[in-house]
């Protein structure tokens, strides 16, 4: 049985939080926001290096605009027009676009380039660089890019007990922008344990976005009995929320969207919230909420815990034609 078809009692009114803040961040309006505007101003096709965002919904709709995702600069004509995705690249792929003479947009999130910036600089003052993230996410991939002869990346605090660095005494960390608070948390402590002179970042790198959707689905998991996160399955930000729930005692599952939902889910539940990843369109949250709301879920209450206000300037030779984007949307 769908979510969206009714079955069942659904008489009586049952709950649904909504969490905000939810949904996108600064960084993924600014890098849809430069695919958008590029295609309105240069036209089809527009190429993309990896998914602009890490959501389905969103890649298929720019596809369909005439955006052309690709994994590799190899698979672009030489002169084409590439943006890159907002989880950065590193230097060789940069490299082999002035070889190949593409016309490049950057898009990668301005919190993504300040961790690029940091680890370039501590690897030049002689410092083992510690990346704490997901080996095999794109935004990693990219700051490791930065200085891979110096920089060695940490999944989980185990990781720890396993590193030697050529001088204790020179050693810095840095995080991936999309990890779960706790477990970082955990890891720099392990990290300082092993390392007593260890130096982090001026300013944490996990992302402003990251921490205040993670805070939300903390404070709200005790009053409910399921989460639904909106999200795809490669958004790091999103999967971390998951886990944040389940850590709090509370079942969480992540959904690209409301056909995903198992009915026999919201068995027994009289109380569900619902939040969205950085990375996920309002459009599939009100979806799913129409969804609920057919199961009887009609008492609804959205819970705010912290205001978002942030915007990024578009790349340079973008942010002068800002203003076409009113006319696109």
């Amino acid at each position: 049985m769908a979510l969206g078809t009714p079955g069942g009692n659904v008489s009586g009114a049952k709950k649904l939080i909504l969490l905000r803040p939810r949904g996108f961040c600064a960084g993924v309006v600014r890098a849809i926001d430069v695919v958008k505007l590029a295609l309105d101003m240069y036209g089809a096709p527009i190429y993309v290096r990896k998914e602009i965002v890490h959501n389905r919904h969103v890649v298929n709709e720019l596809r369909e605009a005439g955006a052309v995702f690709v994994e590799e600069l190899s698979e672009v004509p030489p002169r084409a027009r590439v943006i890159y995705s907002a989880h950065g690249v590193a230097p060789d792929v940069r490299k082999q676009a002035e070889e190949r003479n593409l016309q490049v947009i950057d898009a990668t999130c301005p919190l993504v380039t300040k961790v690029h910036l940091e680890a370039k600089r501590f690897a030049e003052h002689g410092s083992t660089v510690i990346l704490i993230g997901h080996k095999d996410h794109d935004e990693v991939i990219g700051t490791l890019g930065e200085a891979p002869a110096s920089t060695v990346v940490v999944s989980k605090a185990a990781d720890v007990d396993r590193l030697h660095v050529p001088d204790p005494t020179r050693v810095r960390y840095l995080t991936q922008t999309t990890l779960s608070l706790d477990e970082t948390r955990d890891i720099v402590e392990r990290l300082r344990e092993k390392f007593p002179l260890i130096q982090g970042p001026a300013a944490k790198d996990i992302c402003y976005a990251t921490e205040n959707r993670q805070s939300a689905v903390k404070a709200v998991a005790p009053t409910c009995q399921l989460l639904l996160v909106v999200g795809s399955k490669n958004s790091s930000n999103s999967r971390r929320l998951v886990e944040v729930c389940g850590k709090a005692g509370t079942q969480a599952y992540l959904i690209d969207d409301k056909s995903e939902v198992r009915p026999e889910w919201l068995d027994g539940v009289e109380t569900v919230a619902v939040t969205a990843g950085a990375s996920a369109p309002e459009n599939l949250v009100e979806g799913l909420v129409q969804a609920l709301k057919k199961r009887g879920y009609a008492d609804v209450e959205e819970i705010s815990l912290k205001g978002e206000d942030v915007r990024f300037s578009l790349p340079n030779e973008l942010e002068p034609h800002a203003s076409r984007l009113v006319n696109i949307y």
